[in-house]
């Protein structure tokens, strides 16, 4: 899943919804927060990862081969 953080969205808070969908069942899911310039990646059973200023983000296993270009996003 993809959450697309907008300026009137509290980070908080949707760090707290991608958790919750991690927790009921979902495999992967990206966090992508335009003020900050990072992206959150929430995967099951890991701890999260925050990649500063990335030009692409890859869907991993779950995904094979799917790349998300971020240059025009960021």
């Amino acid at each position: 899943m993809v959450e697309l953080r907008s300026a009137s969205d509290s980070l908080t808070e949707l760090q707290e919804k991608m958790k919750e969908y991690i927790q009921n069942g979902a495999s992967l899911g990206w966090l992508i927060d335009r003020k900050n310039k990072q992206v959150e990646i929430y995967r099951s059973s890991q701890d999260v990862e925050v990649l500063n200023n990335p030009t692409h983000i890859s869907g991993d296993d779950i995904l094979a081969g799917f790349v998300l270009d971020l240059i025009s996003i960021l």
